[in-house]
């Protein structure tokens, strides 16, 4: 390796984006970040945030992932807008990589073989995981020889119980195709279940920990002396809480009843739930910022929308206190859960029963930072952890090499 500073390049590749940043990690800071939309479709863009704040939009066509990396690499070492000189200062380059299976409870070092078993793992994450290989291939063909590392979404629920991960259907699914629960966002569940502790100056042996990753997507995770023992999503991750367009946890006889009722296949069926249901589903808004104006406003569809989503994730911070004999903290994270305050507020009412208290006042400031958000004498303590799933990803790969 170079001497000097090392340098990491996080990678995110989703089915038609690539979310960028180049760690140094000396200091693990963020010398540039950005991404490409709109992979593969028209109007194809790359949004570049320079290490003085400044973002630059840049049009570029991206008709596949290869050509999207391509084009990341060129402006990393772009005369005007580039941080770094030569593509040879990278030192490694770490993947977000979605479905593990059972294959991965860890981050690992990427070789043909593992590259074989997580292809493997396809059709759990058929939009997913194919966008993630395709970002690891374009890094091969571009740099020959440059150590790559996947850190996946699954692997930390891989310590779930049987008794938390099996579905009641029958067994052979399991043993065939791999039917069970695997939960996702357990990079961000990992990073701040430890970041909290930390925060709180409390060993992660002995303690329950809860945390709730809501944003457009949302999980929650029950965390016993630091390790995974329960998760909302499932299989995929349309299971657990009321989601921006995902329908969350709904009885298998209506999905039966509505594929009769509208004649969907199978993959119609995913789209209703995927794309169309919700909190859009329901007010036909995605974003919760417009929920919140909405229901403010009375917007009658709204107000039941934001109470129902408020709702499941206050059932789930409940399930999992009972799961858990308990709960010592309470992590929120996420864009919704960094920054909504009305969301924290509400979750959070009403559960003195169970030791939670929180300071309204407190939470009502906190956006995006650091914070415990609970009163003095609240027996669990409820913070506010802003998630860094990319420089998790960055230390893991550090780590391997």
């Amino acid at each position: 390796m170079g001497e000097g500073l090392m340098k990491i390049l996080v990678l995110n590749c989703g089915s038609s984006s690539i979310k960028y940043a180049l760690y140094n990690m000396d200091d693990k800071s963020v010398m540039t970040s950005g991404g490409a939309e709109r992979v593969g479709l028209d109007n194809a863009f790359v949004k570049v945030k320079l290490a003085n704040g400044e973002k630059k939009q840049i049009m570029h066509d991206i008709p596949e992932h290869t050509e999207g990396v391509k084009f990341i690499f060129s402006l990393l070492t772009d005369p005007e807008i580039g941080v770094i000189k030569d593509l040879s200062e990278i030192d490694a380059v770490g993947h977000r990589m979605v479905h593990g299976g059972e294959k991965f409870n860890q981050s690992v070092v990427l070789t043909d073989e593992v590259l074989a078993a997580f292809e493997a793992c396809n059709d759990l994450a058929p939009l997913h995981n194919p966008a993630n290989l395709k970002g690891v291939n374009a890094v091969k063909e571009l740099m020959p020889g440059l150590p790559q590392v996947g850190v996946f979404d699954t692997a930390f629920h891989q310590t779930m119980p049987a008794k938390a991960y099996l579905y009641a259907v029958p067994y052979e699914l399991y043993e065939k195709y791999g039917v069970r629960r695997y939960g996702f966002h357990g990079t961000s569940h990992r990073y701040v279940s430890a970041r909290a502790l930390e925060f709180l100056g409390m060993k992660a042996e002995g303690t329950k920990v809860i945390t709730a990753h809501i944003g457009n997507g949302g999980s929650l995770a029950a965390v016993v002396d630091g390790k995974c023992v329960d998760t909302s999503m499932g299989l995929t991750p349309l299971e657990g809480v009321m989601m921006g367009t995902r329908s969350g946890d709904i009885d298998g006889g209506a999905l039966t009843f509505i594929q009769k009722k509208l004649g969907l296949d199978a993959d119609g069926m995913s789209n209703l739930l995927n794309k169309k249901s919700g909190i859009a589903g329901l007010c036909g808004y995605t974003d919760m910022r417009d929920v919140e104006n909405a229901a403010a406003a009375g917007e009658e569809k709204a107000v039941i929308a934001q109470d129902s989503y408020f709702y499941r994730i206050k059932k789930y911070v409940g399930a999992y206190a009972a799961a858990m004999g308990g709960c010592d903290v309470l992590v929120f994270t996420a864009g919704v859960g960094e920054n909504q305050t009305g969301m924290r507020e509400a979750v959070c009412e009403g559960m003195e029963y169970m030791g939670i208290k929180i300071d309204k006042e407190k939470n009502a400031k906190i956006r995006g930072e650091e914070a415990v958000i609970s009163t003095p004498d609240s027996k669990v303590k409820v913070v506010v952890i802003p998630t860094d799933e990319e420089l998790m990803i960055a230390t893991d790969t550090m780590a391997l090499l």
